[in-house]
């Protein structure tokens, strides 16, 4: 690093010292405290997503380079915490030795920048440009106010060539569902499924922009409630609705026998219900529920697609279909989805867990029950379906495989695949379920969910228990595990969940 930037970025880090007496924590939702206590961890944020795209641009530049596991949570800890504008320099300094990389410029990059709706929102978003800028050769794009999925959508855009704007992405949604509601089977078309469909925005972004792209719908009617008007996720949004299971603000009587569904705040999660008459109870359809119509989906796409004239499978390519959970999904889903036929498998707790192992199969498809997840399909197997889509139009019109192919390619567009979005996964359950002819009770019945009870068990030290078996065995202190088999043996399907917090353990039996 040369005078002149040392120079810049001392200047930029005296602007944001930290706050005095406060020490920061980069979790699984990164870091999470009041706004006022931000604005010097957002800047060092800043210049740690510009780290990243150094050690992108120095390893070829290519979508798939791999970020050291040092730009993770213990860097991002020492950064934040960092006394001083000099300390922070030399842990800079140390880490691009580390990793091998210019801090002169020799690389120039963008990172792209967004916010929420919250007022805090702007002097954060210009922290993060500060930091994001004051690394020589990377610059920073505002994009406004968008959900969090919508900025990952765009990035991933923008690494793939492709234009990366809001027009774009309500534009490529919208057209994957009226794709998908155009070949949905004829005998399910004037079904009796009910349109319109209610939509509980958290008075979040995600009920904003859902607003936005319900104008370029034509064939789903859908009613946007909380759209900013109330105080965000107070008595609202998918985290309120899955953990209480009662009627969010702004329903009522008058919802009941309607399709309803909650968005979190920042639009990456989903989950469904239905009011109950004369009660402000809600029966819920979770993110479990989700992923299974999903999964019956794609697998029915897929058997049309492979299956031969003589009504034999055609097993010159056979797409591996892989289903990821967490040990927080109920039972009864794992039980269902195997019953299926599908690969199950399970991961740590943890997005970054579930994306990873999703990503090894032709179409991995991941979903934790709070409604957080998404489908990944990989190159090589959309080259083989996209050459398919061509072999099959010209072969076999008016059958149902050609119709299958472009089922498939519609999902894939549909769905965003860097991560779990709930605008794009709220058009894929409405074509899915008119694409079934079901209605929310059919699509509720597929399994009924296993009794569950979650509590906390503080403890004085949460690194004494360790795991293994993606979190569902206790490896230690011994006899715990032999304990937790006593009491869950006569179960019929039990999953036991431990979940490592910084004051307590979590343990969930299903």
């Amino acid at each position: 690093m040369n005078e002149h930037q040392r120079s810049i970025l001392l200047h930029s880090a005296s602007r944001f010292s930290p706050p005095p007496g406060v020490k920061l924590s980069y979790g699984t939702a990164g870091f999470r405290a009041d706004a006022s206590l931000l604005e010097s961890t957002v800047f060092r944020v800043g210049i740690l997503a510009a780290l990243r795209h150094l050690i992108m641009a120095s390893k070829w530049r290519t979508p798939q380079a791999e970020c050291s596991p040092n730009t993770g949570s213990p860097f991002a800890d020492a950064l934040a915490n960092a006394a001083d504008p000099n300390t922070l320099l030399q842990l800079m300094d140390d880490f691009a030795k580390k990793e091998n990389i210019p801090l002169e410029g020799a690389y120039g990059g963008e990172v792209l920048l967004a916010r929420d709706t919250r007022p805090s929102g702007i002097f954060l978003a210009e922290a993060a440009k500060q930091g994001i800028t004051s690394i020589m050769g990377v610059s920073a794009t505002d994009m406004g106010v968008m959900t969090t999925p919508q900025l990952h959508w765009m990035v991933r855009s923008r690494n793939n060539g492709m234009e990366a704007s809001e027009h774009y992405y309500y534009d490529q949604l919208s057209s994957s569902f009226r794709c998908l509601m155009e070949y949905i089977p004829q005998g399910n078309r004037n079904n009796n499924v009910n349109d319109k469909l209610i939509v509980d925005g958290s008075d979040g972004v995600g009920g904003e922009k859902l607003e936005n792209l319900k104008k370029m719908l034509s064939d789903l009617s859908i009613d946007v409630r909380n759209r900013g008007d109330g105080v965000l996720n107070e008595g609202v949004g998918a985290d309120f609705v899955q953990k209480e299971k009662v009627v969010p603000r702004g329903f009522g009587p008058v919802d009941v026998g309607f399709r309803c569904a909650s968005l979190d705040g920042d639009a990456d999660r989903l989950v469904y219900f239905s009011i109950q008459s004369n009660s402000n109870k809600i029966v819920l359809v979770d993110g479990d529920k989700i992923l299974s119509l999903f999964a019956l989906f794609i697998k029915e796409q897929l058997n049309i697609l492979t299956e031969e004239e003589d009504g034999k499978v055609n097993k010159s390519y056979q797409a591996r279909l892989g289903v990821v959970q967490t040990a927080y999904a109920n039972g009864a889903s794992t039980y269902y989805l195997k019953q299926l036929g599908l690969e199950v498998v399970f991961t740590p707790t943890g997005v970054k867990y579930l994306h990873e192992k999703a990503s090894e199969y032709d179409i991995g498809i991941y979903f934790e029950a709070n409604g957080h997840g998404t489908i990944l399909f990989s190159e090589s197997f959309l080259c083989w379906l996209e050459g398919r889509n061509n072999e099959l139009s010209s072969t076999t019109k008016g059958s149902e495989q050609p119709k299958a192919a472009l089922r498939l390619l519609a999902v894939s567009k549909l769905i965003n695949q860097a991560m779990g979005d709930s605008l794009s996964g709220l058009l894929l359950v409405e074509a899915i379920l008119k694409h079934m002819g079901w209605s929310m009770l059919k699509w509720n019945e597929l399994y009924h969910d296993l009794p569950s009870k979650q509590l906390k068990v503080k403890v004085v030290d949460r690194t004494a228990v360790s795991t293994a078996n993606a979190e569902t065995v206790v490896v230690r202190p011994v006899g715990i595990q032999d304990a937790i088999n006593a009491e869950t043996g006569q179960c019929y399907i039990t999953t036991v969940m431990l979940t490592l917090s910084m004051e307590s353990h979590t343990f969930l039996v299903l």
